[in-house]
C-alpha cells in the first residue's frame, strides 16, 4: 500500500507554484517601457494642466467668460489626447497630427488670445458667436474620438488581408523624376531664375502674379502652378530617400545615390523654408522624418513633442522670410504669449467670423463650398459662379485688406452642411483616420518592401494635414490632386521582382 501510494503521488502533476512565485518569474519590464511610464505623468500634467493653466494667469485684458473657460477646456481636452497619441505604443500617424494641430492652433494660441485680449483677425460678431464657435471646435473634437473609438469595433475582414499591398512601380518612378524635374525647372524659369526662391515669400508671390498665374480674387490658381514646380519632386525624393533607407542593394547603386542627391538639390530650391509657407514645410519635415524613420516608434514620439515647441515657439518668430526687407517688421514684444495673438493662428476667430457671415443673412451653401473644391480645376470661364475661397467669402464681406485668410476644417463643414454636418463628418474623419492608422502599423514594419506605397503616402498625408486642418480647401485641392496623380502614376500591385523595388 505504502509503494502504491508513493507510485500515486509520483504520478500526479506538480502543484503550481505559489502566486508570489508566479510573479516573480515574469520577465522584468525594459527599460523603454519604464522610461515611458516615467515620463507619463509629467508629459499629460504638462500639455493638459501645467501649460493651459500657466496661460490663463498670465496678465491681460481679456474677458473671463464662458468663451475664455470653453477655451481653457478644448486645450485641456486636446492636451489629454494629444498625450495619448504620444504614449501609445502604436504609431498612430494621422490622428497624431490632428490632435497637434487641434492642440496648437485650436487650443493653446487662442486661450493666449483670450487671455491678452488680442486676436490676429478681428472678430467682428458678437462675443456668443466666439463662444459658439469655441464650443463647436469640441463637439468635433468629440465627435473625431467617437469616430476613432467606431473604427475599433470593427474587425479585420479575410478579405482585407489578402488584398495585395500596393507598391512603386520602378520604371513609373523613373517617370515620375522627369517629370519633377521638367515641373520644377519650368516654375523656376517661369519665376525668374533660382534667385527668386531665396528672396522671400512676398517676392515669390509677386513673380507669379506679374506671371499671370494668379487671380487677385483667389489663391487657388497659384497653389495649383506651384504644387506642379513643388509635389512631384517632394513624392520623387521620398520614394527615393526609402528606398535607400530599406535597400542595401540600393545604397551601393551609385545611379540611385546620384538621383537622390539631385533630386535634394532639387527641392533645396522648390521647397525651401524661405519661399515656402511654414505649414508647407512642416509637410515636408514630418513626412521626410517619417520616410527615414519608418518604424521607429521614438522618433515618432520626439516629433509629436517637438511639434509644440516648434508651433508655439519657433513659428511665430519664423516669418522672417515672408516679406523684402523693406517691409519686414521684426516682433518686438515682452510678453512670450503676444506672439500667439499677433500671427497665424487665426483659426477660432475665422470660424467665429464663419458663423456671423452665414447669421447675417447668406446662409448655409450646402455643400457648395465642398463642390467649389472637390472641382477645383473647372476654370470660371466654365463655371461662372463657381465660388471662391472661403477665407477669402469671409475676409471681403468683413472688410479685410488681406483676404488670405484660414478657415479651418470645423468652418469649412459647418458653412456648408450646419452643426449636425459637421459633427458627422469629424465622425468620419476619425473613423477613416483610425483605420489608415491601424493599417499603417500593420504594413510599415521592418520587412516591408522597399516599394511599399502606404509607408510613403501616409508620412505625406500626415505632414499635409496641417494644411487641409488649417484651410481653405480649396486653396489647398490644388496640392492635392497634383499629388493623388502622382501617387497613381507610380502606383502597382504587381508582386514581381521586375516591377518592384529591391
Amino acid at each position: 500500500m505504502t509503494q502504491q501510494t508513493d507510485r500515486s503521488a509520483a504520478a500526479e502533476p506538480a502543484a503550481p507554484p505559489p502566486s508570489w512565485q508566479g510573479r516573480a518569474a515574469l520577465p522584468a519590464f525594459s527599460p523603454r517601457t519604464l522610461l515611458s511610464r516615467a515620463l507619463s505623468v509629467p508629459l499629460v500634467l504638462g500639455f493638459s494642466v501645467f501649460l493651459p493653466l500657466l496661460v490663463l494667469v498670465q496678465p491681460g485684458t481679456g474677458l473671463h467668460d464662458s468663451a475664455l473657460w470653453l477655451q481653457l477646456a478644448l486645450a485641456m481636452y486636446s492636451g489629454i489626447r494629444l498625450s495619448a497619441m504620444i504614449l501609445t505604443s502604436r504609431r498612430k500617424l494621422l490622428a497624431g497630427s490632428f490632435w497637434l494641430f487641434v492642440y496648437m492652433a485650436m487650443g493653446v494660441a487662442p486661450l493666449a488670445q483670450a487671455v491678452l485680449g488680442r486676436t490676429p483677425t478681428p472678430v467682428v460678431g458678437a462675443r456668443t458667436d466666439l463662444t459658439e464657435a469655441v464650443a463647436l471646435v469640441l463637439i468635433g473634437c468629440v465627435a473625431f474620438d467617437i469616430g476613432s473609438l467606431l473604427a475599433r469595433q470593427r474587425p479585420e475582414r479575410k478579405r482585407d488581408e489578402g488584398l495585395r499591398p500596393a507598391l512603386v512601380h520602378r520604371r513609373r518612378l523613373y517617370l515620375l523624376t522627369v517629370v519633377a524635374f521638367v515641373g520644377s525647372a519650368l516654375l523656376v524659369v517661369k519665376l525668374g531664375g533660382p534667385a527668386v526662391f531665396f528672396t522671400s515669400r512676398q517676392e515669390i508671390i509677386s513673380s507669379v502674379q506679374e506671371a499671370g498665374l494668379s487671380q487677385a480674387d483667389s489663391q487657388a490658381g497659384q497653389a495649383i502652378v506651384r504644387g506642379f514646380g513643388t509635389v512631384p519632386a517632394l513624392i520623387g525624393w521620398l520614394v527615393y530617400t526609402r528606398w535607400l533607407v530599406t535597400s542595401r542593394r540600393a545604397r551601393r547603386s551609385a545611379v540611385i545615390i546620384t538621383v537622390w542627391l539631385a533630386l535634394a538639390a532639387l527641392n533645396a530650391v522648390v521647397n525651401n523654408p524661405i519661399s515656402n509657407p511654414r505649414f508647407w514645410f512642416l509637410t515636408v519635415l514630418f513626412s521626410l522624418l517619417f520616410t527615414v524613420f519608418p518604424v521607429s516608434a521614438a522618433m515618432y514620439r520626439i516629433a509629436l513633442s517637438l511639434g509644440v515647441v516648434v508651433a508655439l515657439i519657433v513659428f511665430p518668430f519664423a516669418d522672417r522670410f515672408r516679406y523684402d526687407d523693406a517691409n519686414y517688421r521684426p516682433v518686438q514684444t515682452t510678453s512670450p504669449l503676444e506672439p500667439l495673438a499677433l500671427k497665424d493662428y487665426d483659426q477660432v476667430g475665422m470660424f467665429a467670423n464663419t458663423i456671423t457671415y452665414v447669421r447675417s443673412g447668406r446662409g448655409h451653401t450646402y455643400g457648395r463650398q465642398l463642390a467649389g473644391s472637390v472641382l477645383f480645376a473647372v476654370p470660371r470661364s466654365v463655371w461662372p459662379g463657381k465660388p471662391m475661397d472661403t477665407g477669402v467669402v469671409v475676409g471681403q464681406w468683413m472688410g479685410a485688406t488681406n483676404t488670405n485668410l484660414s478657415s479651418p476644417v470645423w468652418a469649412e463643414l459647418w458653412i456648408d452642411f450646419g452643426p449636425i454636418g459637421m459633427t458627422a463628418g469629424f465622425a468620419a474623419l476619425g473613423y477613416a483616420a483610425a483605420r489608415v492608422d491601424r493599417r499603417y502599423a500593420r504594413r510599415a514594419v521592418r520587412r516591408a518592401p522597399p516599394g511599399s506605397l502606404i509607408a510613403l503616402v501616409v508620412p505625406l498625408v500626415s505632414g499635409y494635414s496641417f494644411i487641409l486642418l488649417r484651410g481653405p480647401l480649396l486653396q489647398a485641392s490644388g496640392r492635392v490632386a497634383i499629388a493623388a496623380c502622382c501617387i497613381a502614376l507610380i502606383t502597382t500591385f504587381r508582386q514581381d521582382r521586375a516591377a518592384g523595388l529591391r
